[in-house]
């Protein structure tokens, strides 16, 4: 028997990405698992990869409407659950003079208003001694250009992963953040198109000390061991970026 094996949890922004590796990472190890996902393409793929073994469900992070629907499917499909791993978020590149107003609301509102709610209504479904995981980014103590909005969103969740950890200490809920630096997804193609992605990434792989990008996979681990494993950790961060923050 897998020492998994009864575990339920939940992976917010899991139809693709980190997301989606790490959803069929827990299923695998016999982890009852249910996605949310926003758009409908990624929900069909994500459904296609994860089988019979994953409820997989549209639902927006920024909607209240549907955090509330979302709370009643999981106490239906699930019941208590063991790990939320709170994943949904966006990046934008743009220098300082370039930032509207409109994308700075936009990246607050998924990166850090949606993961605090999203905790404050699932909590009551997370069972006592569970945990919940932040995916925060090695942008938060990094001063790199073009991503300053961003990276204070997921400074703001990195803050937030220490005071939500305290604030559920009393039923034993662990609360922790992986952190990852460059990794091998879509969003550097789907945020700067082909071309300049593709050099983003060879000046990001030459800056990093393992001279390589990160495999989702990778992250996976990282969730699994802060979900499960890490029963002595509480409202800490750990980076999965290739030394990038530490070296």
């Amino acid at each position: 028997m897998n020492r998994y094996d009864g575990k339920c949890a939940v992976v917010i922004g899991g139809s693709n990405g980190i997301g989606l590796a790490t959803a069929k990472l827990l299923a695998d190890l016999g982890v009852r698992v249910l996605v949310t996902g926003h758009s409908p393409t990624s929900i069909e793929s994500a459904r296609a990869t994860l089988g019979e073994t994953a409820v997989v469900v549209e639902s927006d992070a920024t909607s209240p409407a549907d955090l509330q629907n979302l709370a009643k499917t999981i106490e239906s499909s699930l019941g208590k659950i063991d790990l939320l791993f709170v994943n949904a978020g966006m990046t934008h590149f743009a220098p300082l003079e370039k930032v509207t107003e409109e994308v700075y609301g936009k990246l607050f509102d998924l990166n850090a208003r949606a993961p605090f709610f999203t905790v404050q209504k699932l909590a009551p479904l997370i069972a006592d001694g569970g945990s919940i995981v932040f995916t925060t980014s090695v942008v938060n103590v990094k001063g790199l250009p073009m991503v300053s909005v961003y990276a204070a969103t997921k400074a703001a969740l990195r803050s937030m992963t220490r005071s939500i950890a305290r604030e559920l200490l009393p039923r034993g809920i662990r609360v922790n953040a992986v952190s990852p630096g460059p990794i091998n997804t879509s969003i550097l193609d789907k945020t700067l198109g082909p071309e300049a992605a593709e050099r983003a990434k060879a000046q990001m792989q030459e800056n990093n000390p393992m001279k390589r990008f990160g495999d989702p996979i990778e992250v996976a681990k990282a969730v699994v061991f802060l979900g499960f494993d890490a029963t002595y950790t509480t409202g800490a961060e750990l980076t999965v970026d290739g030394g990038a923050s530490q070296l």
